[in-house]
């Protein structure tokens, strides 16, 4: 374009900005517009070095098809709960003086309060201490042995307690013939997973293993298992997400359980079971995580992949694993959750984030589908129906692709945001959003709230220099 050119036509205005800049040009007629650039989310050589490398060339076209075979493993996964079985019948190694806990791993003089706390009533639960006192003094003795669920093809909420006598929920992946496993959600009001520890948390557990899980165990033998994506694929439809809003799938799962369930127990013990089950709106959470943890499993160790099979807390730090980074952890502090608050408290009242729940986003559940639940977003303080709808719609920029069985009705039905790529991640900055629950920092107390948190962003960092290093290496 010459001179002349430019004083007869006038400028053509292109944007690499903030929006409202644009949007003045063009109400003043002014021929502009604009290109989505944002300036990097980290200043750190390595950093960005590692970025650059995974996204040019031979190497992103590696990644790429891995990706594509880590979603191919992801959406051709089929979750059947199968079974409920004791602990320490399902897990290798599990026995007297050990006990598996959320998020990476984690020493007892690391932990927060409410781990703190649960682990005092696991260790009475199991018998190993007469009471809280005396279960402090074992576990700062060094003779308890943790570690986390994910080493043992599990996971738990919150505080996420596995111990030997606990009855665990089995979830089989019968397209890649892995299974995976869950403790059974307490309830509601005090209880293990946020750090309770009385008589009345330790009861109720002894009745889920006593009651509950054998009736529940002898309903799934009896029907072959519960198919999970069919049910998950409903709940959406009904206004769960499946981390902080699963009334529909509870109410699904009461159906799919309930005409066996009456037929294989004795009526008092049948009334006993679904009431609690129709009293609990969380019931639901725990088989999603199983079902979570069961389809990501077969993702892990994929040569190349950037993708996230696990995403976890345990009230200390945050830590997520990448399939072509295999069972490596990449942690950094675990972020304080904002949201709304029970009568009573404040947020100088709760612990930073905890649990292995957010297996439940790695797969595209949770904040991922906020747009399905906007009653969820109102209630952990995130917005009415349009914010919920931006909270899923910014996670497909973090995404491979969605999830064509899994679709919102709100979107179009569009399938859920899936498969998380760290690339995408550390390029944009943007971190996965995650709906929570808010557990009291002193343990025995419980749960205080609920809201949502952000995986912190230096996790993502690690694991793309981490990643970088692998392939340049190979």
């Amino acid at each position: 374009m010459s001179a002349a050119d430019l004083l007869k036509d006038g400028p053509h205005v292109i944007g690499a900005g903030l929006q409202r800049f644009i949007d003045d040009l063009q109400s003043q007629g002014v021929a502009a517009g604009s290109i989505d650039w944002r300036p990097p989310a980290s200043s750190d050589p390595a950093v960005l070095n590692a970025a650059e490398t995974l996204s040019i060339g031979s190497t992103a076209a590696l990644i790429d098809t891995a990706n594509d075979e880590a979603l191919q493993r992801m959406h051709s996964a089929n979750p059947v709960l199968v079974d409920v079985k004791l602990a320490a019948d399902v897990i290798d190694g599990l026995g007297d003086h050990k006990i598996l806990h959320a998020g990476p791993p984690v020493e007892w003089p690391d932990m927060c309060g409410p781990m703190q706390g649960a682990v005092c009533g696991a260790i009475v639960l199991e018998g190993w201490a007469k009471d809280l006192q005396a279960a402090a003094k074992l576990a700062e003795s060094g003779k308890i042995e943790f570690e986390p669920n994910h080493h043992h093809n599990a996971v738990g909420p919150m505080t996420g307690m596995t111990t030997q006598s606990m009855p665990l929920m089995v979830v089989h992946n019968t397209a890649h013939g892995n299974h995976a496993y869950c403790a059974i959600n307490e309830g509601l009001g005090k209880v293990m997973r946020f750090g309770g520890n009385d008589d009345s948390v330790l009861e109720r557990l002894r009745w889920l293993a006593s009651t509950l899980g054998p009736l529940l165990a002898d309903t799934l033998l009896a029907r072959d298992g519960v198919g999970l994506k069919n049910v998950i694929a409903r709940g959406l439809s009904m206004g769960d997400e499946m981390h902080q809003r699963n009334v529909a799938c509870t109410s699904l799962m009461m159906r799919e359980l309930a005409p066996t369930m009456a037929r294989v127990a004795d009526p008092e013990t049948a009334f006993e079971v679904l009431e609690f089950i129709a009293s609990n709106d969380q019931f639901f959470l725990n088989i999603a995580m199983a079902m979570g943890k069961a389809i990501m499993d077969p993702v892990r160790d994929i040569g190349g992949s950037s993708i996230v099979t696990a995403m976890s807390r345990n009230g200390t730090n945050f830590g997520i694993r990448v399939s072509g980074c295999g069972d490596q952890w990449f942690t950094a502090p675990v972020e304080m959750p904002r949201g709304l608050y029970f009568p009573g408290f404040t947020e100088k009242d709760a612990n930073p984030d905890m649990g292995d729940s957010t297996i439940v986003e790695t797969i595209g559940l949770g904040g991922f589908a906020m747009a399905a639940s906007p009653a969820v977003a109102g209630f952990v303080g995130a917005g009415g129906a349009a914010d919920a709808a931006a909270f899923t719609n910014q996670m497909t920029e973090i995404t491979h692709s969605r999830n064509p069985e899994w679709t919102i009705p709100s979107l179009d039905f569009a399938g859920v945001p899936s498969g998380i790529d760290i690339r995408k991640v550390v390029s944009s900055g943007i971190t996965p959003t995650i709906n929570t629950g808010i557990a009291h920092r002193e343990p025995g107390i419980g749960q205080v709230g609920a809201g949502i948190v952000n995986a912190p962003l230096a996790c993502f960092e690690q694991a793309c220099v981490a990643l970088a290093e692998r392939l340049s290496a190979s």
